[in-house]
């Protein structure tokens, strides 16, 4: 890793230890949430408030948390966790990641993901993991809505979502919810229950 402070990187070389694919063009590379966003959701992330969940998804105090990778490799993996998808290659650099990163933020780890990383564990080196755990706030209306915003962080005006592909996306980013007939947003995103609320 090299540290930079006033200036950009203009040339560089990357490795992907997803694939050990190389790359001089940086555009050909995705920055990967080591633990998805859909993920990190699904193991605890909907109970956070918007500022928590804002901090995750740009989460540069832990170098495991996000990872320069092929576009390739990223597009594989998608949202999947250890028990439905592994690199090709550094599956022990990848469990300990994983597994920093869950405890990091506090996050859950279902019993199939659990056996996954148990399996792998075995073949690799015993190594210590140490991490600095990063503080979590919870969402002020309870566990299940996840729509609350921080306090401290005001809510984006309307009409600035910038159309994420999910709305797990658009929430970790503060946005939402939205409610048809009075947010042009309604329309971006799926309401799959029919509640006439997206992003919620």
């Amino acid at each position: 890793m090299v540290k930079v402070r006033g200036c950009d990187i203009q040339r560089g070389k990357w490795r992907s230890y997803y694939d050990g694919a190389v790359t001089r063009d940086s555009t050909s590379f995705d920055i990967d949430h080591l633990v998805p966003l859909a993920e990190a959701w699904d193991s605890g992330a909907r109970r956070w408030n918007a500022e928590t969940r804002k901090r995750y998804a740009n989460d540069l105090g832990d170098r495991r948390s996000l990872v320069a990778v092929s576009a390739s490799s990223n597009r594989s993996k998608s949202d999947q966790d250890p028990a439905e998808w592994m690199p090709d290659l550094g599956q022990c650099q990848y469990v300990r990641q994983w597994v920093a990163v869950k405890i990091r933020w506090t996050l859950k780890v279902d019993a199939a993901e659990k056996r996954a990383l148990l399996a792998q564990a075995k073949h690799c080196a015993n190594t210590t993991v140490t991490v600095r755990r990063a503080a979590t706030g919870r969402s002020s209306s309870g566990p299940a809505s996840g729509t609350a915003r921080s306090p401290q962080a005001p809510a984006p005006s309307r009409g600035s979502d910038p159309q994420f592909s999910y709305c797990y996306q658009a929430i970790a980013a503060g946005y939402g919810p939205y409610v048809r007939g009075r947010d042009p947003e309604y329309a971006w995103y799926t309401d799959s229950d029919g509640d006439g609320r997206v992003c919620e």
